[in-house]
């Protein structure tokens, strides 16, 4: 078995000086390729040197939409992306949920906020196009501006070069993503989660990829015993509720998943 997390944050803070007893554990599991996604300028260097440190860990390189308030330099990141080690963009995107923890002051999804959030967002996309990279999509309570941003600022080369991270489990979205070729992202959610459950059911296995979003949404079984952090070897667990759910084998599961996730980030 040869498992691909396609969205695991490595790079964050939380990991710090873990990585290579993380990544060992996740290896006894059966993941043998990592993504680590950015979020930041900071971030994203920090995937960029883990992917340098550690074999079949990749970096993806974005600033996240919870941080188009503060201050960006386009400049940097686009040096960043530009960078041979960097596989994709992202994540990016649309978060307009209302988050009650944050390191932002007076944190408000207002009208200015949306506007700083889109604007940041096709200038990613436009980078993505410009240096032929694939794009991992954070999206979150925001598909109703999402949707037509992506129909308007498409690029033919995006077809199996973009996923929807971490999927809202809403038939518009499976429905753009057919139509455009973009993947699933499914993480531990769908273990506990019976909305998700049910969409994952019905994304075609041709369209999905596997992800832990680590540290964050531990799968259901483990949830109670160590909500936090969850790490890349829960990947397994992930693998196996899915398979279960659309009634085919480990096997069968593993081999599509990481051959999609090959096809997605351009890896042979």
């Amino acid at each position: 078995m040869i498992l691909f997390d396609t969205h695991c944050h490595l790079n964050f803070k939380i990991f710090a000086d873990q990585e290579k007893a993380v990544i060992s554990r996740a290896q006894s599991a059966g993941i043998k390729y990592f993504l680590a996604p950015g979020s930041n300028l900071t971030t994203s260097q920090r995937a960029i040197s883990l992917s340098q440190k550690h074999q079949n860990v990749f970096a993806a390189a974005g600033i996240h939409p919870h941080h188009a308030q503060s201050n960006f330099n386009l400049v940097a990141l686009e040096s960043l992306i530009k960078n041979p080690e960097v596989l994709a963009v992202g994540e990016i995107g649309l978060d307009y949920h209302q988050y009650q923890k944050t390191k932002y002051q007076n944190y408000q999804v207002n009208s200015q906020f949306k506007k700083d959030q889109i604007a940041l967002f096709i200038k990613q996309i436009n980078l993505a196009k410009k240096y032929q990279k694939p794009i991992i999509f954070h999206n979150r309570e925001a598909k109703q501006d999402l949707l037509p941003i992506l129909k308007q600022n498409w690029d033919k080369n995006f077809a199996y070069q973009t996923v929807f991270h971490c999927c809202e489990p809403d038939e518009e979205l499976l429905t753009f993503a057919k139509k455009y070729h973009t993947f699933i992202g499914v993480d531990g959610d769908v273990t506990y989660w019976r909305k998700k459950s049910r969409f994952i059911k019905i994304v075609p296995l041709k369209m999905l990829v596997l992800e832990t979003d680590s540290p964050y949404l531990t799968p259901g079984p483990i949830r109670q015993k160590k909500p936090f952090p969850n790490e890349p070897q829960n990947l397994k667990i992930i693998a196996e509720f899915v398979a279960k759910i659309k009634n085919i084998t480990l096997e069968e599961l593993t081999k599509q998943t990481t051959a999609n996730a090959f096809r997605l980030f351009s890896l042979r």
